[in-house]
């Protein structure tokens, strides 16, 4: 049986070599961001919160509503993509989160983002 909450992320990174400036400390990531719906009830993604660390454990965490500039209503059997960026410090960091979600049927709960890791190329081993 199908459980009826089930939302499934995915996410690719991306490094913006054109956009950074390791002289001021600044490397800037993209990530892209896959939701899928895999339970038995629509739910709509109401916020969002992330744990964004850096290569020195300096932490910093969002909270926001949607993302960006959406709040996505996601059937079950359909996906919803977006991109969105980090500015680091460091050249190699890693985010985690989870959404906050309500079903159709009126039930609150998070969907949760596995942690992934933001690296500049051949930064890590």
């Amino acid at each position: 049986m199908t459980p009826r909450h089930n939302i499934q992320v995915s996410v690719d990174t991306e490094f913006l070599a054109d956009q950074s400036d390791p002289d001021s400390l600044r490397w800037v990531f993209a990530y892209h961001i896959t939701i899928r719906n895999e339970g038995s009830v629509s739910a709509r993604l109401l916020t969002r919160h992330w744990v964004i660390t850096d290569g020195e454990e300096r932490v910093q965490e969002v909270h926001g509503e949607g993302v960006i500039g959406e709040q996505p209503h996601i059937a079950p059997g359909q996906t919803f993509s977006y991109t969105s960026g980090a500015i680091l410090e460091t050249e190699v960091g890693s985010m985690r989160g989870s959404y906050q979600m309500i079903g159709e049927d009126g039930t609150h709960f998070d969907a949760h983002v596995p942690m992934f890791t933001l690296a500049v190329p051949h930064a890590l081993h």
